[in-house]
């Protein structure tokens, strides 16, 4: 009976034995799993700025930090980059030269007053961009570089924006949305528009735009482009240049400037005054050879008759 125990026992420990040995791969697979993810967890938080929230790897939510300065120690391989709501007041010219897989930047609602040329031409990635609600007074020509994976830029909500250089926008061939309302923008050189042929929406309101001459292409542009507006020309009002009074789009036309057709152009001013002063430069030379040709003339008739008397004499 005794031998019969002895050996029931050693077939359960074997049996026990087999399951173990049976369970190791999987036991050995979880520990892998498990040594990984706390690895990755690791890494995730220490590349991580102390300051900032991190939900995946490639992600920085810095939003509403009261930051005064970009955040210092930011992963190399960031794709999403988020600023908003808090007072940076510039982007240094060279940030953005370490982060090639940058994909989003939101830099809204910040004290941003002016962007650097080139300082965003090296984000090759660049897909999306949100400058609006910051102080910026102007974009000027290479602000942009030639980003031409950019899709989507936000300028809105600026309200010291007042000027927008005609090649503000030149090489953004991939530019599909371009938001500019509510700014300060009296008028605008419909080049900047015209240059990017990928466009499908564009923002304009809620902007002071003055129906004067300088208005007539960019109107011109807008009644052709309406589709690309989001509320149709009719969310868009101007204010007459004799009485300030606002008056929608829909109710002017091209014959509301008919009166500037025949307004000189600068270039025409140029050419009447090159055109007159070359006239008379020619008018000048031209008196200056006749009375040349008479002085002489009358010379030459003196020395005749004073020829023919001492031959007479």
């Amino acid at each position: 009976m005794e031998e019969c125990n002895d050996i029931t026992l050693c077939l359960s420990c074997l049996n026990h034995t087999f399951i173990l040995l049976t369970m190791l791969p999987c036991v050995c697979w979880l520990h892998t799993i498990l040594v990984l993810l706390s690895s990755a967890l690791w890494t995730l938080g220490e590349n991580c700025p102390a300051i900032c929230l991190c939900p995946d790897p490639h992600t920085v939510d810095c939003s509403g930090r009261g930051l005064t300065r970009l955040p210092e120690e930011i992963p190399l391989d960031i794709r999403r980059l988020l600023l908003a709501d808090n007072w940076i007041p510039r982007i240094p010219s060279d940030f953005l030269v370490l982060y090639s897989d940058l994909v989003y930047l939101d830099l809204r609602n910040n004290s941003l007053s002016h962007i650097e040329p080139g300082t965003l031409s090296t984000s090759s990635r660049l897909v999306f961009l949100d400058l609006g609600s910051n102080n910026l007074t102007e974009i000027p020509k290479g602000t942009f570089g030639e980003t031409r994976s950019l899709i989507k830029l936000r300028l809105g909500n600026n309200p010291y924006l007042s000027n927008v250089n005609e090649d503000a926008f030149l090489g953004l061939t991939s530019l599909r949305e371009l938001e500019l309302e509510r700014n300060a923008l009296s008028t605008l050189k419909v080049g900047a528009l015209k240059q990017l042929p990928s466009l499908r929406v564009v923002r304009l309101e809620g902007n002071p735009w003055v129906c004067n001459c300088n208005f007539t292409n960019l109107f011109e542009w807008l009644m052709e482009n309406s589709h690309k507006l989001p509320n149709g020309v009719e969310g868009i009002e101007c204010s007459l240049p004799m009485d300030g009074r606002q008056v929608s789009l829909t109710q002017l036309s091209m014959d509301s400037f008919r009166e500037c057709q025949a307004t000189l152009t600068l270039r025409d001013l140029l050419i009447i005054i090159f055109s007159g002063i070359s006239v008379s430069v020619v008018a000048i030379m031209t008196s200056f050879f006749l009375a040349s040709t008479v002085h002489c003339f009358q010379r030459w008739s003196k020395g005749t008759k004073g020829d023919e008397e001492e031959t007479e004499e």
